[in-house]
């Protein structure tokens, strides 16, 4: 927070940490593997993605879209994690390969939807399927109940972060 008079920076914190202490702190090494599990998945899936012919932003685009009727790179920007302004220069791409194309919603000239053509479709229902099987090997042999356990500890995280 900013303090209204000074302008200065009001955020308290619960104590006093020396730079010795607070290497030392727990959930250091927790945020180390979550860093680490993400850049091995990431690696892992654009090999994988690269040798299905696309980049792993155009892959995501891809796999976003499909199955949906389209969505305003708005809630595409969302749904990927990509930013606007680099989600433009990706839709460009596709649309070049004549895998998106642009629709302009009726009423609402200065907005478009991304929506998959024919090929794109037909790209999403061979490269998406052979994606999750690449990926689920990985975790053939992880029980459903650890996943889960998994999934709700992420969660429970992520909420903390947007509190």
């Amino acid at each position: 927070m900013i303090d209204g008079t000074t302008g200065e920076s009001t955020m308290l914190f619960s104590y006093t940490a020396t730079p010795e202490a607070t290497t030392q702190e727990p959930f250091l090494a927790v945020l180390r593997e979550l860093a680490q599990a993400y850049h091995a998945f990431s690696a892992y899936s654009a090999t994988h993605v690269r040798q299905l012919g696309l980049t792993p932003a155009q892959f995501d685009v891809i796999a976003t879209l499909g199955n949906t009727q389209g969505m305003p790179l708005t809630q595409l920007a969302q749904k990927t994690l990509i930013t606007k302004g680099t989600l433009t220069g990706i839709i460009d791409r596709l649309d070049e390969k004549g895998l998106v194309r642009r629709e302009v919603p009726v009423g609402d000239r200065r907005s478009f939807r991304a929506v998959l053509t024919p090929e794109g479709e037909v790209i999403f229902s061979r490269v998406f399927p052979a994606h999750i099987a690449y990926l689920s090997r990985v975790f053939a042999n992880v029980d459903a109940g650890d996943l889960e356990q998994v999934r709700r500890t992420l969660r429970a995280l992520r909420d903390r972060f947007q509190e």
